[in-house]
């Protein structure tokens, strides 16, 4: 499977993206605001779920790599999951050395777009922890609205934090 946007190409992740999915989920600028870094054992065990098959009847989360259409460099991670009878919960990482450059909002977006017109799925679903700002401002350009805010409903670091739940609905 392949994704394109103007500047960007997104692939099924294999068993060759384990370093760069290991970087996202261990370095503390990318995950200090989404979860704990786990252990080695259940980071692995995360990893090879996302090589699971996708279809829209399964439980797996479709990953994709995200990549720099000229260059070829590898981005971060998008996909999603379905969750809640028909609803896509997204969820996208980045290397920090891409923040800031619309990478996220343009994926992310060329995903939606790919999702409605192969798959005919029309809802969609964001959890960010607060806090978050910069994935807020993501989901909001790709047309999402706040739905409810859950105090005290996740954990980092020892510490609570609100989960912001997103959603938007595309005419399919």
């Amino acid at each position: 499977m392949v994704i394109t946007t103007n500047r960007l190409c997104m692939t099924s992740i294999s068993e060759s993206d384990w370093m760069l999915f290991k970087q996202l989920h261990s370095d503390p600028r990318v995950i200090n605001l989404c979860f704990d870094e786990l252990d080695e054992f259940a980071l692995k065990s995360k990893f090879e779920s996302r090589l699971a098959a996708w279809t829209p009847d399964s439980d797996t989360w479709l990953c994709l790599i995200i990549s720099d259409r000229n260059s070829g460099k590898k981005i971060g991670l998008t996909g999603f999951c379905m969750v809640d009878g028909g609803i896509a919960e997204v969820g996208y990482l980045l290397l920090p050395e891409f923040y800031g450059r619309n990478y996220a909002t343009e994926s992310l977006i060329g995903l939606i777009d790919w999702a409605t017109m192969e798959h005919g799925i029309t809802n969609y679903k964001a959890v960010v922890t607060e806090g978050n700002v910069a994935s807020e401002r993501v989901l909001i350009k790709c047309g999402f609205h706040l739905h409810d805010v859950i105090p005290e409903s996740y954990e980092i670091a020892g510490k609570r934090y609100a989960d912001r739940i997103y959603l938007r609905h595309c005419r399919g």
